[in-house]
Formats: C-alpha cells, structure tokens, sequence
C-alpha cells in the first residue's frame, strides 16, 4: 500500500500546491562554438536536426548563433563581463596625489606659523629694547 502525505500525495510526487518559475536556459560562448561548429560540420540530410534535438535547441538558436559568431560577439562573450579592474597604478597616483595635497597644506600651515612666530618675535624685541631705553633713562637722573 502506498503512502499518502497530508496533502494528498505519493512522498515521492512533486507537490501540486508548489509553482515552479520556469528559468531561462543560458549558455556559455564555449557552447555555443561548440554547436554551431558541430552543425557546420553536419553534411548528411537531418544530422542538424538529430544535433538539435539531442542539445534541446532550436533552428532560431542555431541561425541566432550563427550570426553572433559571424559578427565575432561570440568571442567577445567568453571575456568577462564587466568592468575592467583598474590599474594600479591608478591607484597608487591617486594615493600619491592625496598624500602631497596633504602635505602641501601642512607645509602652507607651518609657513604660516612660522611667519606669526618671527612676527610676535620682533614684536617682543622691540617691547624689551623700549622698555629697556626708558628704565636706563629714568635711573640716570
């Protein structure tokens, strides 16, 4: 006697409550060379046909195929896709770049600082060298 689940199936049945989303078929430029050299190289009556139906294919992919080859897009399908990985050099000028960017604005800084530092300097120079003038000159009386 055969087992029922609770849904009212054998165990080994596919469940009838569950819909399946149909996926498309992809195929990779290795493949599709690979067929399309098969079917050139078919010269007997209905050979194209029984390569089809053993691959599951269609004519239109066949015709389709044939065009994307002739147009050299085939080979241009077994490169990866994507963008291209950047060069690093690229990255290393950008980091460079950063980094004297950097530096330049460190060293505008300290110019800067320096220029303050030399300015308060002279200032406190010529404090002391007029505070100095009017002390030797009130002592003297």
């Amino acid at each position: 006697m055969t087992e029922i689940t609770k849904n009212g199936t054998a165990p080994g049945a596919p469940d009838p409550e569950l819909v399946e989303r149909a996926q498309r078929r992809r195929y990779s430029a290795e493949y599709k060379l690979r067929i399309v050299r098969e079917a050139d190289a078919c010269t007997a009556p209905g050979e194209v046909g029984a390569l089809l139906r053993r691959e599951g294919l269609y004519t239109s992919h066949l015709t389709y195929w044939r065009k994307q080859r002739d147009a050299g897009a085939l080979d241009a399908l077994g490169r990866p896709r994507g963008r291209k990985p950047g060069d690093r050099r690229d990255a290393q000028i950008a980091e460079l770049k950063r980094r004297l960017e950097r530096s330049e604005a460190e060293l505008c800084k300290a110019r800067k600082v320096i220029e303050v530092q030399g300015k308060v300097s002279a200032l406190l120079e010529q404090m002391l060298d007029t505070g100095g003038a009017s002390e030797s000159g009130s002592t003297g009386r």
